[in-house]
């Protein structure tokens, strides 16, 4: 199959970045860097491109294909077993490198692929973390993201429920957090490439709130007084997590992202 072909293709089906994603498809099979492809027309035999065109326009993740996205300034290996790293989230990274205190210990909660707590590590030496999920595959998922990306010796992972959390894991300086935040009834109207990644990470109860109701009860016991929680949220938010937390006597500061949405709210432990 011709580039021109894999990027037609592609556009026909309706992918909004076919050019993009035809070169990166077809490097990932062919073996020739990506830059090699501006402005020529190879031609690849490898049955497998076939086998990936097939499933990218059934809708899978272009990283669930490639097995692997970039994320802030690291690389991770992505799987169904786990959300996608998204650009959204790179904010809470910042902000957490930029406020989380010398030498602190952190707790990545949800932690999905692991890239927050990785990458906060990745640009800060100093800190340790511990990053936490619900799911096996994930936990097992981080631990060769933080090998991948030199921060294994900084990190320790541990396979546990939010809502039913150890003991021992309390006492933090951070705690950072995106957790599932997706009303139930609108997870079935979000796209197609969506509806692959796990429905757990999307799923944040009736109304969306459940992980921040839970999150204000435990900050009390995660952090210590004066530590700082950083987590995500989604555009429509703002209001009903500022009540949660502000109930909760931890009124949080809302970061906008670059597109102008509320995104991460970002409170301390009085």
């Amino acid at each position: 199959m011709k580039l021109s072909e894999l990027r037609r293709r592609l556009s026909e089906a309706g992918i909004e970045e076919a050019d993009t994603e035809a070169r990166l498809l077809f490097s990932h099979v062919a073996g020739l860097p990506v830059h090699r492809l501006i402005g020529g027309d190879p031609d690849c035999t490898d049955p497998a491109l076939e086998d990936l065109l097939a499933r990218r326009l059934d809708r899978v993740p272009l990283a669930y294909l490639l097995g692997e996205t970039a994320f802030f300034r690291e690389t991770y290996r992505a799987t169904p077993d786990v959300l996608i790293p998204r650009p959204d989230t790179e904010l809470l990274v910042e902000e957490a490198i930029r406020r989380i205190p010398a030498n602190a210990r952190v707790a990545d909660l949800c932690c999905g692929s692991g890239c927050i707590g990785i990458s906060v590590l990745a640009n800060r030496p100093d800190l340790t973390c511990v990053s936490v999920d619900l799911s096996p595959a994930a936990v097992a998922l981080t631990k060769e993201n933080a090998e991948r990306n030199g921060v294994s010796g900084r990190i320790s992972v541990v396979c546990a429920d939010l809502f039913a959390l150890p003991a021992d894991l309390s006492g933090f300086d951070a705690v950072l957090c995106n957790p599932p935040y997706i009303a139930r009834s609108v997870i079935p109207t979000l796209s197609p490439e969506v509806l692959h990644e796990p429905t757990a990470a999307l799923d944040g109860g009736e109304d969306g709130l459940d992980f921040y109701r839970e999150l204000a009860g435990r900050l009390p016991s995660l952090l210590v007084p004066g530590g700082i929680a950083l987590l995500e949220i989604g555009y429509d938010q703002k209001d009903s997590v500022t009540e949660i937390f502000s109930d909760a006597g931890c009124p949080p500061v809302i970061r906008l992202d670059y597109g102008g949405n509320p995104r991460i709210a970002i409170l301390s432990r009085p």
